[in-house]
Protein backbone atom coordinates (compact mmCIF):
# COMPACT_ATOMS: atom_id res chain seq x y z
CA UNK A 1 0.00 0.00 0.00
CA UNK A 2 3.08 2.36 0.76
CA UNK A 3 4.49 1.62 -2.55
CA UNK A 4 1.14 2.15 -4.07
CA UNK A 5 1.04 5.77 -2.27
CA UNK A 6 5.00 6.81 -3.30
CA UNK A 7 3.81 5.86 -7.08
CA UNK A 8 0.79 7.79 -6.60
CA UNK A 9 2.71 10.75 -5.54
CA UNK A 10 4.68 10.39 -8.24
CA UNK A 11 2.17 10.59 -10.68
CA UNK A 12 0.39 13.61 -9.53
CA UNK A 13 4.28 15.68 -9.52
CA UNK A 14 4.53 14.05 -13.01
CA UNK A 15 1.20 15.63 -14.31
CA UNK A 16 1.28 18.66 -12.56
CA UNK A 17 4.80 20.13 -12.06
CA UNK A 18 5.92 22.98 -14.58
CA UNK A 19 7.99 22.22 -17.37
CA UNK A 20 10.71 24.70 -15.77
CA UNK A 21 10.69 23.10 -11.93
CA UNK A 22 9.22 24.55 -8.75
CA UNK A 23 10.79 27.93 -7.64
CA UNK A 24 12.12 27.13 -3.29
CA UNK A 25 13.97 30.51 -1.99
CA UNK A 26 17.01 30.94 -4.26
CA UNK A 27 17.04 27.14 -5.09
CA UNK A 28 14.45 25.35 -8.15
CA UNK A 29 13.24 22.48 -7.87
CA UNK A 30 12.89 20.06 -10.69
CA UNK A 31 11.02 16.72 -11.45
CA UNK A 32 10.28 14.39 -14.36
CA UNK A 33 6.85 16.27 -15.28
CA UNK A 34 4.17 15.91 -17.90
CA UNK A 35 4.56 19.23 -19.50
CA UNK A 36 8.80 18.82 -19.80
CA UNK A 37 8.15 15.63 -21.62
CA UNK A 38 5.38 16.84 -23.80
CA UNK A 39 7.85 20.03 -24.63
CA UNK A 40 10.83 17.62 -25.38
CA UNK A 41 9.04 15.49 -27.67
CA UNK A 42 7.72 18.46 -29.98
CA UNK A 43 11.04 20.28 -29.88
CA UNK A 44 12.41 16.59 -31.13
CA UNK A 45 10.62 17.50 -34.19
CA UNK A 46 13.50 18.85 -36.05
CA UNK A 47 14.64 15.83 -37.78
CA UNK A 48 18.03 16.72 -39.17
CA UNK A 49 18.12 13.64 -41.42
CA UNK A 50 14.72 15.27 -43.23
CA UNK A 51 15.52 18.51 -42.98
CA UNK A 52 19.06 17.70 -44.87
CA UNK A 53 16.79 15.54 -47.45
CA UNK A 54 14.56 18.77 -48.17
CA UNK A 55 17.87 20.74 -48.34
CA UNK A 56 18.91 18.22 -51.32
CA UNK A 57 15.27 18.33 -52.97
CA UNK A 58 15.15 22.00 -53.08
CA UNK A 59 18.26 22.00 -55.73
CA UNK A 60 16.78 19.35 -58.11
CA UNK A 61 15.06 20.68 -61.18
CA UNK A 62 12.15 19.41 -61.39
CA UNK A 63 9.70 21.95 -63.55
CA UNK A 64 9.89 24.71 -66.55
CA UNK A 65 13.98 26.07 -65.97
CA UNK A 66 13.49 29.54 -65.62
CA UNK A 67 10.70 29.17 -63.02
CA UNK A 68 12.83 26.86 -60.88
CA UNK A 69 15.38 29.47 -61.10
CA UNK A 70 12.36 32.42 -60.15
CA UNK A 71 11.64 29.93 -57.15
CA UNK A 72 14.29 29.60 -56.38
CA UNK A 73 16.03 33.22 -55.78
CA UNK A 74 12.78 34.31 -54.47
CA UNK A 75 11.19 31.73 -51.97
CA UNK A 76 13.92 28.95 -51.33
CA UNK A 77 15.16 29.46 -48.00
CA UNK A 78 18.79 27.55 -48.46
CA UNK A 79 19.22 30.22 -51.30
CA UNK A 80 22.32 32.92 -50.92
CA UNK A 81 20.44 36.15 -50.46
CA UNK A 82 21.26 38.68 -52.64
CA UNK A 83 21.49 42.66 -53.17
CA UNK A 84 18.44 44.24 -54.26
CA UNK A 85 17.44 40.81 -55.19
CA UNK A 86 20.42 40.97 -58.35
CA UNK A 87 20.65 37.75 -60.06
CA UNK A 88 23.84 39.12 -61.88
CA UNK A 89 25.21 39.79 -58.59
CA UNK A 90 27.95 36.82 -58.64
CA UNK A 91 28.61 37.09 -62.64
CA UNK A 92 31.86 38.70 -62.87
CA UNK A 93 33.07 36.16 -60.24
CA UNK A 94 31.86 33.61 -62.64
CA UNK A 95 33.64 34.74 -65.61
CA UNK A 96 37.07 34.58 -63.97
CA UNK A 97 36.06 31.48 -62.50
CA UNK A 98 35.33 30.08 -66.35
CA UNK A 99 38.85 31.50 -67.30
CA UNK A 100 41.43 30.26 -64.90
CA UNK A 101 42.40 27.00 -65.75
CA UNK A 102 42.69 27.56 -70.00
CA UNK A 103 44.57 30.82 -68.82
CA UNK A 104 46.74 28.98 -66.41
CA UNK A 105 46.32 31.56 -63.59
CA UNK A 106 44.58 30.85 -60.24
CA UNK A 107 41.73 32.33 -58.89
CA UNK A 108 41.08 32.43 -55.11
CA UNK A 109 38.52 32.59 -52.73
CA UNK A 110 39.67 33.89 -49.21
CA UNK A 111 36.75 31.87 -46.85
CA UNK A 112 37.19 33.70 -43.27
CA UNK A 113 35.34 32.61 -40.28
CA UNK A 114 35.77 31.54 -36.69
CA UNK A 115 36.69 28.60 -35.09
CA UNK A 116 34.03 26.88 -36.97
CA UNK A 117 36.54 26.93 -39.69
CA UNK A 118 39.10 25.07 -37.80
CA UNK A 119 40.59 21.94 -39.47
CA UNK A 120 39.24 22.90 -42.83
CA UNK A 121 35.84 22.34 -42.01
CA UNK A 122 33.36 23.45 -44.34
CA UNK A 123 36.16 25.49 -46.47
CA UNK A 124 37.58 22.15 -48.10
CA UNK A 125 33.77 21.01 -49.20
CA UNK A 126 33.45 24.46 -51.13
CA UNK A 127 37.17 23.87 -52.31
CA UNK A 128 36.35 20.83 -53.82
CA UNK A 129 33.03 21.50 -55.38
CA UNK A 130 35.04 24.38 -57.27
CA UNK A 131 37.48 22.68 -58.34
CA UNK A 132 35.70 19.79 -59.16
CA UNK A 133 33.75 22.55 -61.60
CA UNK A 134 36.42 24.93 -62.27
CA UNK A 135 40.06 23.20 -62.20
CA UNK A 136 42.14 23.62 -59.68
CA UNK A 137 44.59 21.39 -56.96
CA UNK A 138 46.34 22.32 -53.80
CA UNK A 139 44.91 23.83 -50.47
CA UNK A 140 45.25 27.97 -50.84
CA UNK A 141 47.21 29.93 -48.10
CA UNK A 142 47.72 29.34 -44.84
CA UNK A 143 50.19 30.61 -42.01
CA UNK A 144 54.00 29.60 -41.74
CA UNK A 145 53.05 28.03 -38.29
CA UNK A 146 49.65 26.50 -37.41
CA UNK A 147 48.33 26.69 -33.94
CA UNK A 148 45.26 24.27 -35.39
CA UNK A 149 46.32 21.30 -37.45
CA UNK A 150 44.86 21.27 -41.28
CA UNK A 151 42.90 18.46 -42.51
CA UNK A 152 44.43 19.49 -46.00
CA UNK A 153 48.24 20.18 -45.38
CA UNK A 154 50.70 19.30 -43.11
CA UNK A 155 53.18 21.98 -41.99
CA UNK A 156 56.38 21.66 -40.16
CA UNK A 157 58.66 25.01 -39.12
CA UNK A 158 61.81 25.42 -37.91
CA UNK A 159 64.74 28.48 -37.23
CA UNK A 160 64.11 31.99 -36.75
CA UNK A 161 59.89 31.98 -37.16
CA UNK A 162 57.75 34.19 -34.38
CA UNK A 163 54.28 34.36 -34.99
CA UNK A 164 51.80 37.48 -34.02
CA UNK A 165 48.26 37.29 -34.33
CA UNK A 166 45.10 39.93 -34.32
CA UNK A 167 42.52 37.10 -32.81
CA UNK A 168 42.81 35.53 -29.63
CA UNK A 169 43.01 35.86 -26.07
CA UNK A 170 44.84 38.12 -23.74
CA UNK A 171 47.80 35.55 -24.01
CA UNK A 172 48.03 36.55 -27.69
CA UNK A 173 51.50 38.14 -28.77
CA UNK A 174 50.66 41.05 -30.75
CA UNK A 175 52.87 42.86 -33.27
CA UNK A 176 53.84 46.73 -32.59
CA UNK A 177 52.20 47.51 -35.63
CA UNK A 178 49.19 46.79 -38.25
CA UNK A 179 51.05 44.47 -40.68
CA UNK A 180 49.09 41.74 -40.26
CA UNK A 181 48.49 40.61 -44.30
CA UNK A 182 45.96 38.22 -45.46
CA UNK A 183 45.83 36.07 -42.53
CA UNK A 184 45.60 38.29 -39.52
CA UNK A 185 48.46 37.15 -38.73
CA UNK A 186 52.33 37.80 -39.53
CA UNK A 187 55.26 35.57 -38.64
CA UNK A 188 58.40 37.51 -38.22
CA UNK A 189 61.54 35.68 -39.90
CA UNK A 190 65.19 36.33 -38.19
CA UNK A 191 67.87 34.91 -39.71
CA UNK A 192 66.56 31.95 -41.85
CA UNK A 193 64.66 28.79 -41.15
CA UNK A 194 62.82 25.94 -42.87
CA UNK A 195 58.94 24.95 -43.60
CA UNK A 196 57.86 21.64 -44.99
CA UNK A 197 54.72 21.07 -46.32
CA UNK A 198 53.06 17.65 -47.60
CA UNK A 199 49.66 16.81 -48.61
CA UNK A 200 47.10 15.02 -46.74
CA UNK A 201 45.03 12.11 -47.61
CA UNK A 202 41.92 12.56 -49.58
CA UNK A 203 38.47 12.37 -48.06
CA UNK A 204 38.94 8.81 -49.83
CA UNK A 205 41.86 6.69 -49.72
CA UNK A 206 41.44 5.72 -52.90
CA UNK A 207 41.88 9.15 -54.02
CA UNK A 208 45.80 9.18 -52.73
CA UNK A 209 47.21 12.54 -51.41
CA UNK A 210 46.50 15.48 -52.25
CA UNK A 211 49.35 17.23 -54.12
CA UNK A 212 50.30 20.62 -55.13
CA UNK A 213 51.97 22.00 -58.09
CA UNK A 214 52.51 26.06 -57.55
CA UNK A 215 54.20 26.96 -54.02
CA UNK A 216 53.89 30.92 -53.38
CA UNK A 217 55.46 32.54 -50.39
CA UNK A 218 53.93 36.44 -49.58
CA UNK A 219 56.12 38.31 -47.83
CA UNK A 220 57.14 42.22 -46.86
CA UNK A 221 59.93 44.32 -45.79
CA UNK A 222 62.67 41.96 -46.61
CA UNK A 223 66.23 42.55 -45.88
CA UNK A 224 68.94 42.13 -48.11
CA UNK A 225 70.18 39.12 -47.99
CA UNK A 226 66.70 37.24 -48.05
CA UNK A 227 65.96 34.52 -50.31
CA UNK A 228 64.10 31.37 -50.37
CA UNK A 229 64.78 28.17 -52.43
CA UNK A 230 61.79 25.28 -52.81
CA UNK A 231 62.83 21.61 -53.29
CA UNK A 232 60.54 18.63 -53.68
CA UNK A 233 62.63 15.78 -54.58
CA UNK A 234 65.33 16.88 -56.89
CA UNK A 235 62.77 19.93 -58.36
CA UNK A 236 64.18 23.28 -58.11
CA UNK A 237 62.75 25.65 -59.63
CA UNK A 238 63.53 29.00 -59.53
CA UNK A 239 61.10 32.06 -58.15
CA UNK A 240 58.88 34.11 -59.98
CA UNK A 241 58.92 37.94 -57.84
CA UNK A 242 56.20 40.11 -58.20
CA UNK A 243 56.34 43.37 -55.64
CA UNK A 244 53.80 45.73 -55.19
CA UNK A 245 54.03 49.44 -54.77
CA UNK A 246 53.46 49.14 -50.81
CA UNK A 247 56.78 46.60 -50.74
CA UNK A 248 54.22 43.33 -50.61
CA UNK A 249 56.29 40.64 -52.44
CA UNK A 250 54.63 37.31 -54.04
CA UNK A 251 57.44 34.54 -54.73
CA UNK A 252 55.58 31.77 -56.81
CA UNK A 253 57.90 28.54 -57.90
CA UNK A 254 55.61 26.26 -60.27
CA UNK A 255 57.07 22.43 -60.62
CA UNK A 256 56.81 20.48 -63.64
CA UNK A 257 53.72 18.16 -62.07
CA UNK A 258 51.93 17.88 -59.00
CA UNK A 259 54.37 16.75 -55.97
CA UNK A 260 53.45 15.87 -52.25
CA UNK A 261 55.94 17.41 -50.74
CA UNK A 262 58.17 20.67 -50.45
CA UNK A 263 60.75 22.28 -48.62
CA UNK A 264 61.07 25.83 -48.20
CA UNK A 265 64.48 27.72 -46.88
CA UNK A 266 64.46 30.76 -45.93
CA UNK A 267 67.72 32.72 -45.53
CA UNK A 268 67.68 36.83 -44.08
CA UNK A 269 64.98 38.38 -42.25
CA UNK A 270 61.41 39.77 -43.54
CA UNK A 271 57.57 39.64 -42.49
CA UNK A 272 55.73 36.10 -44.14
CA UNK A 273 52.64 36.91 -44.44
CA UNK A 274 50.98 33.61 -46.12
CA UNK A 275 52.53 30.42 -47.80
CA UNK A 276 50.06 29.42 -50.80
CA UNK A 277 49.68 25.59 -51.99
CA UNK A 278 47.93 25.74 -55.53
CA UNK A 279 47.66 24.43 -58.95
CA UNK A 280 48.87 26.21 -62.24
CA UNK A 281 45.49 27.59 -62.90
CA UNK A 282 41.74 26.95 -61.44
CA UNK A 283 40.50 27.60 -58.29
CA UNK A 284 41.98 28.21 -55.05
CA UNK A 285 40.06 28.21 -51.36
CA UNK A 286 41.92 29.80 -48.58
CA UNK A 287 40.26 28.89 -45.31
CA UNK A 288 41.02 31.23 -42.25
CA UNK A 289 39.89 30.18 -39.24
CA UNK A 290 40.45 33.07 -36.52
CA UNK A 291 39.51 31.80 -33.25
CA UNK A 292 37.42 33.63 -30.77
CA UNK A 293 36.82 36.38 -33.56
CA UNK A 294 33.35 37.84 -34.06
CA UNK A 295 34.41 39.57 -37.58
CA UNK A 296 35.44 42.86 -36.28
CA UNK A 297 39.02 43.14 -36.64
CA UNK A 298 39.56 43.44 -40.30
CA UNK A 299 39.66 47.62 -40.61
CA UNK A 300 42.52 47.34 -38.24
CA UNK A 301 44.94 45.89 -40.88
CA UNK A 302 47.24 48.03 -42.86
CA UNK A 303 44.69 49.06 -45.88
CA UNK A 304 47.58 49.21 -48.43
CA UNK A 305 49.04 46.08 -47.29
CA UNK A 306 45.70 44.25 -47.54
CA UNK A 307 44.78 45.74 -51.12
CA UNK A 308 48.17 45.12 -52.68
CA UNK A 309 47.68 41.35 -51.39
CA UNK A 310 44.41 40.91 -52.93
CA UNK A 311 45.35 42.02 -55.70
CA UNK A 312 48.53 40.21 -56.39
CA UNK A 313 46.88 36.72 -55.21
CA UNK A 314 43.77 37.33 -57.81
CA UNK A 315 40.89 37.04 -54.81
CA UNK A 316 37.61 37.30 -56.26
CA UNK A 317 35.41 36.33 -53.48
CA UNK A 318 35.55 37.31 -49.73
CA UNK A 319 33.41 35.06 -47.45
CA UNK A 320 32.67 36.37 -44.11
CA UNK A 321 31.23 33.72 -42.04
CA UNK A 322 30.87 35.36 -37.91
CA UNK A 323 28.54 36.02 -35.32
CA UNK A 324 28.74 33.63 -33.01
CA UNK A 325 31.30 34.52 -30.68
CA UNK A 326 28.91 37.64 -30.94
CA UNK A 327 26.20 36.28 -29.27
CA UNK A 328 27.33 35.82 -25.21
CA UNK A 329 27.32 39.73 -25.30
CA UNK A 330 24.02 40.23 -27.49
CA UNK A 331 21.96 40.84 -24.96
CA UNK A 332 19.69 43.72 -26.31
CA UNK A 333 18.66 45.08 -29.60
CA UNK A 334 21.10 48.15 -28.93
CA UNK A 335 23.65 45.90 -28.43
CA UNK A 336 22.94 44.00 -31.94
CA UNK A 337 22.47 47.53 -33.29
CA UNK A 338 25.96 48.36 -32.34
CA UNK A 339 27.21 44.90 -33.91
CA UNK A 340 25.64 45.43 -37.02
CA UNK A 341 27.45 48.84 -37.48
CA UNK A 342 30.61 47.21 -36.81
CA UNK A 343 30.23 44.84 -39.60
CA UNK A 344 29.07 47.51 -42.06
CA UNK A 345 32.80 48.64 -41.52
CA UNK A 346 33.94 45.51 -42.29
CA UNK A 347 32.56 44.99 -45.16
CA UNK A 348 33.06 48.50 -46.31
CA UNK A 349 36.96 47.85 -45.81
CA UNK A 350 36.59 44.60 -48.11
CA UNK A 351 35.14 46.85 -50.68
CA UNK A 352 37.84 49.55 -50.47
CA UNK A 353 40.97 46.48 -50.05
CA UNK A 354 39.61 44.42 -52.71
CA UNK A 355 37.35 46.01 -55.20
CA UNK A 356 37.39 43.64 -58.00
CA UNK A 357 35.47 40.74 -55.29
CA UNK A 358 32.41 39.81 -54.56
CA UNK A 359 31.47 39.55 -50.99
CA UNK A 360 29.20 36.76 -49.70
CA UNK A 361 28.60 36.67 -45.60
CA UNK A 362 27.63 33.35 -43.76
CA UNK A 363 25.86 34.29 -40.51
CA UNK A 364 25.88 31.98 -37.36
CA UNK A 365 24.76 28.41 -37.16
CA UNK A 366 22.23 27.53 -34.78
CA UNK A 367 23.67 27.47 -30.96
CA UNK A 368 22.45 25.87 -27.67
CA UNK A 369 22.18 27.18 -24.11
CA UNK A 370 21.46 25.40 -21.16
CA UNK A 371 18.24 27.40 -20.16
CA UNK A 372 16.20 25.45 -16.69
CA UNK A 373 18.07 22.35 -17.09
CA UNK A 374 17.60 21.73 -21.17
CA UNK A 375 19.32 23.29 -23.94
CA UNK A 376 17.64 25.32 -26.75
CA UNK A 377 18.80 28.12 -28.75
CA UNK A 378 20.32 30.92 -27.49
CA UNK A 379 17.59 33.92 -26.22
CA UNK A 380 18.03 36.56 -29.78
CA UNK A 381 19.83 34.77 -32.15
CA UNK A 382 16.92 34.93 -34.50
CA UNK A 383 17.17 38.38 -33.70
CA UNK A 384 20.80 38.61 -34.64
CA UNK A 385 20.55 36.54 -37.80
CA UNK A 386 17.92 38.74 -39.80
CA UNK A 387 19.53 41.90 -38.49
CA UNK A 388 22.94 40.92 -40.11
CA UNK A 389 21.50 40.17 -43.30
CA UNK A 390 19.27 43.04 -43.72
CA UNK A 391 22.95 44.76 -42.66
CA UNK A 392 24.82 42.99 -45.37
CA UNK A 393 22.34 43.39 -47.97
CA UNK A 394 22.06 46.93 -47.76
CA UNK A 395 25.89 46.83 -47.89
CA UNK A 396 26.19 45.53 -51.77
CA UNK A 397 27.52 41.91 -49.79
CA UNK A 398 25.35 38.76 -50.41
CA UNK A 399 23.95 36.67 -47.18
CA UNK A 400 23.27 32.86 -46.97
CA UNK A 401 21.40 31.83 -43.46
CA UNK A 402 22.87 29.27 -41.96
CA UNK A 403 20.92 28.80 -39.20
CA UNK A 404 17.96 28.34 -40.98
CA UNK A 405 19.38 25.83 -43.39
CA UNK A 406 20.15 23.44 -40.47
CA UNK A 407 16.38 23.61 -39.31
CA UNK A 408 15.97 26.69 -37.12
CA UNK A 409 15.50 27.30 -33.73
CA UNK A 410 16.39 24.39 -31.46
CA UNK A 411 18.49 22.36 -34.34
CA UNK A 412 21.67 22.27 -32.93
CA UNK A 413 20.36 19.72 -30.24
CA UNK A 414 19.21 17.20 -33.22
CA UNK A 415 22.53 18.27 -34.61
CA UNK A 416 24.37 17.32 -31.65
CA UNK A 417 21.88 13.53 -30.91
CA UNK A 418 22.10 13.26 -34.83
CA UNK A 419 23.92 9.43 -35.63
CA UNK A 420 26.88 9.99 -36.08
CA UNK A 421 26.86 13.49 -34.29
CA UNK A 422 26.56 16.52 -36.59
CA UNK A 423 27.65 18.86 -34.02
CA UNK A 424 30.00 18.18 -31.02
CA UNK A 425 28.50 18.57 -26.94
CA UNK A 426 29.18 22.19 -26.38
CA UNK A 427 26.30 22.77 -29.05
CA UNK A 428 28.09 25.22 -31.05
CA UNK A 429 30.78 23.60 -32.97
CA UNK A 430 30.38 20.97 -36.04
CA UNK A 431 31.74 18.02 -36.16
CA UNK A 432 33.72 17.18 -39.44
CA UNK A 433 30.87 14.88 -40.58
CA UNK A 434 28.16 18.00 -39.81
CA UNK A 435 30.97 20.62 -41.43
CA UNK A 436 30.45 18.21 -44.47
CA UNK A 437 26.72 18.73 -44.85
CA UNK A 438 27.34 22.76 -44.54
CA UNK A 439 29.66 22.76 -46.95
CA UNK A 440 27.84 21.03 -49.59
CA UNK A 441 25.00 22.93 -49.13
CA UNK A 442 26.70 25.80 -49.54
CA UNK A 443 28.47 24.60 -52.46
CA UNK A 444 24.98 23.79 -54.58
CA UNK A 445 23.09 27.29 -53.34
CA UNK A 446 26.24 28.66 -55.10
CA UNK A 447 26.51 26.76 -58.06
CA UNK A 448 23.17 27.19 -58.82
CA UNK A 449 23.93 30.52 -59.60
CA UNK A 450 26.24 29.92 -61.45
CA UNK A 451 24.13 26.87 -63.68
CA UNK A 452 21.85 29.67 -64.22
CA UNK A 453 24.57 32.17 -65.40
CA UNK A 454 25.72 29.65 -68.30
CA UNK A 455 21.31 29.31 -68.66
CA UNK A 456 21.55 33.05 -69.42
CA UNK A 457 24.03 32.99 -72.07
CA UNK A 458 21.96 31.10 -74.57
CA UNK A 459 18.75 32.91 -73.73
CA UNK A 460 17.77 36.24 -75.02
CA UNK A 461 18.04 38.96 -71.89
CA UNK A 462 14.89 39.94 -72.29
CA UNK A 463 12.95 36.48 -71.87
CA UNK A 464 15.17 36.02 -68.80
CA UNK A 465 14.22 39.61 -67.56
CA UNK A 466 10.66 38.64 -67.77
CA UNK A 467 10.71 35.64 -66.02
CA UNK A 468 12.70 36.58 -62.89
CA UNK A 469 10.55 39.60 -62.45
CA UNK A 470 9.13 39.27 -58.34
Amino acid sequence: MWLLGVFALLGVLWLTVPADGVPVGPLTLRFASYQRTLRDAREAKVDVDSVLQTVQSRFRMESDTLQYYHDFFYTNPDRIYLPADNYRFFDPLFRQMEQADSQDRVVRVAHYGDSQLEMDRISQDLREALQDRFGGIGTGFFPVIGNVPSASIQRSASGGFVQYTMYGDSTTVRAGHNRYGLLAQVVQLSGGGTVTLRGTRNKSAREGVKTFQRISVLAGRPSADFSVRAVSDTLRPAPVKETSESGVILLTWEFSRPVEKVVLSFKGSAEIYALGADGTGGVAVDNIPLRGCSGTIFTRISKPLMADSFTLTDTRLVILQFGGNYMPVARSTKVIEQYQEQIARQIQYFHEVAPQAQILFIGPSDMGKSVNGRVVTWPRLPELVDSLKSTVLSNNAAYWDLYRMMGGENSMTQWVRHKPPYAGPDYIHFTPAGAEKVGDALSRSLLTYYDFYQLRKTLPAERVQQAMRP
